[in-house]
This record gives structure tokens, sequence and C-alpha cells, in this order.
């Protein structure tokens, strides 16, 4: 609702914006016109945004149903192109994976530099993104690294099952999609950080939950930047800004994990961990592998909030089954 409200309001300076742009790149657009798939018609200024309803991918296919298994929709200046068939899908990602494989990317993550550092957002054809890709299976992802953590996990499913147990011999419900999230996320937490994440206990775990939420929440916002790009400087919601507290708040929380642990990498007698910290400090001591503190917080940023992001779909979806079968 604040959403359209600020569309609506800020009308006026969108469109005249738009009739710049429209007159500057005619000629562009008109190529692109002629090129581009069937799709509805867009209105002016705003195009198909307000076909859009809830939930998107509903209304995404109500409309494939009408302009066929590919179509291209206007939402507001951005043009997209939506597959919606499985052979159509196939053709793309497996004959044109290359072509394709770069992100659109979100304005609220490009603060901190995270769109140039953040694995999942740089371009496959920059250097970085395959140094990155390097380190992450050759040294993350190894079945000699994964092993090495095999105790971890096994340690986490017994907790898993002894909760479940527990629940059983008391009568209590289980939250399964609740359950499978902090086991999972405290799995990961324990890979990477050797901590867990869901621990009540921990102020580190706590304070990166809450963090963690509120970015999600953030990232999930419509954004007028991200249909406008004309817009993005003046930040009309707030959401850079407001994005970039979060990524100061969440990257001081990993720098105190990372003085912690190179104080304790110090002390004589120290043992390894074999988490994913203790391998990235190793490659940080050496200059050609090309990591370094900043871009090692990225890497933890974007595995810790893709994964928090996951199981909170994945909780989303078993809290949602479950109303279904009650309805």
């Amino acid at each position: 609702m604040d959403f359209l409200l600020l569309m609506f309001g800020a009308l006026p300076l969108v469109g005249l914006l738009q009739a710049l742009l429209y007159f500057a790149n005619r000629g562009r657009r008109r190529n692109q016109s002629e090129t581009l798939p069937p799709g509805p018609r867009p209105l002016p200024v705003i195009g198909n945004l307000l076909q859009l309803g809830s939930p998107p991918q509903r209304s995404l296919s109500d409309l494939a149903s009408i302009h066929g298994p590919i179509m291209s929709l206007k939402l507001g200046s951005v043009t997209i192109v939506v597959i919606s068939s499985a052979p159509m899908a196939q053709e793309i990602l497996q004959n044109h994976d290359v072509s394709f494989s770069n992100r659109h990317i979100p304005e609220s993550l490009t603060s901190f530099r995270h769109h140039e550092l953040g694995l999942p957002w740089i371009p496959v054809s920059d250097p970085l993104w395959r140094n990155l890709r390097r380190i992450c299976n050759a040294h993350l992802f190894a079945p000699k690294a994964l092993d090495s953590n095999q105790h971890l996990r096994r340690r986490k499913i017994q907790e898993l099952l002894a909760h479940v147990g527990k629940c059983s011999e008391t009568g209590s419900s289980v939250d399964i999609g609740d359950a499978g999230f902090m086991a999972s996320l405290n799995l990961l937490g324990k890979t990477i950080l050797s901590m867990d994440l869901a621990d009540p206990n921990s102020a580190s775990a706590k304070e990166f939950k809450e963090i963690v939420w509120q970015i999600m929440v953030e990232v999930g916002k419509p954004n007028w930047a991200d249909y406008f790009p004309v817009l993005k400087r003046m930040d009309l919601q707030g959401v850079k800004r407001r994005m970039t507290g979060y990524f100061e708040r969440t990257f001081d929380v990993f720098d105190r994990i990372i003085s912690d642990r190179l104080q304790v990498r110090e002390v004589s007698g120290f043992v390894r961990k074999n988490d994913m910290l203790d391998t990235l400090l190793d490659l940080s001591e050496d200059k050609e592998e090309g990591m370094d503190p900043f871009l090692m917080k990225h890497l933890f940023w974007v595995s810790l909030n893709l994964y928090f992001y996951s199981f909170l779909v994945m909780k989303h979806l078993c809290r949602n089954g479950h109303e279904s079968e009650v309805q």
C-alpha cells in the first residue's frame, strides 16, 4: 500500500523523466520493440506493474496463458522477458546459459559494493567471479572439506531428532518448518563460523539473526529504483540508506568474529576448527589467492543470507501447507 501511494504521488516527476528518456532513446527503443516477444500492452509510465497481483507468479501464469510461453513485460521503464514452459526454460538454461547467467541486481544490494564483490551478482566474465568460484570449488566445498565437517552435520541431526523425540514424549506438536530451519541455520553457522546462529544465549548470533531478518524484509519490498532506474540517486523510499546501515552492522559482527579468531590463532597450541573462516584466513595470508577481509565478509554475507532466505521460504511453505490442510 505504501508503495502504491508513493508511486501515484510521484507520478508527475516520473512521467517527466520518462518523457525525456522517451525522446532520447526513440531509435534504440524502436529496434528493441521489433525483437521482443509478444506481451500485454503496457500503460504509459508504469507499464504492466498493475497487472502483477499477489502472488505475482499466479498473475504471470494467467498472462502466459494469453500471450504464450515466452512474453515480454514492461515494469516501469524496465523490460523483462518471462519464460513459462519447461521446453523453453530447458533451451535457455542448457543451450544459452552463458548469455543468461548474469542476474538483475536490485538497488538494495548495491550498498558496500556488494554487487561488485558478492559472488551471486558478479558477471560470470569477471576475473573475480572466476577466482571466487575456484576458491569455493577447491577449498570450501571440496569433498575433503565437507568430510572434515561431517561430525558437525551428524551432531545437528542428532539434536533435531532429540528435539522431536522430546516433543513426542510430552505430546507437544512439532513445527517442522521451524525445527528444520533452526537445525539447518545452526549447521551452516557451525560450518562457516563454528557457532550456532540460532543460539538465544549468544549475543552475536542473536544480533546477526535480527539484522538478517530486517534485510530480508527490506529486500522483499518493492523498490521504485528497480523499476525506474532514473530514480536511483534519489532513494525516495530510503531503501539504500537502511540497507547501508544493515550492511555496516552485519560487517561489524563479522569483524568481531574474525578478530576473535585471529587472536585465538596466535595462541600457542591453537587447534584449527577447519571451518570456512579458518580456510579463508589461510588464503588471506597467501597474496596470490586474492582474498582479503573485506571480500571475505561479502562471501560470508552471501552464504548466510541466501541460506537464511531459502529456509524462511521453506518455513513459510510448511506453515501455509499446514493451514491449507486445516482449512
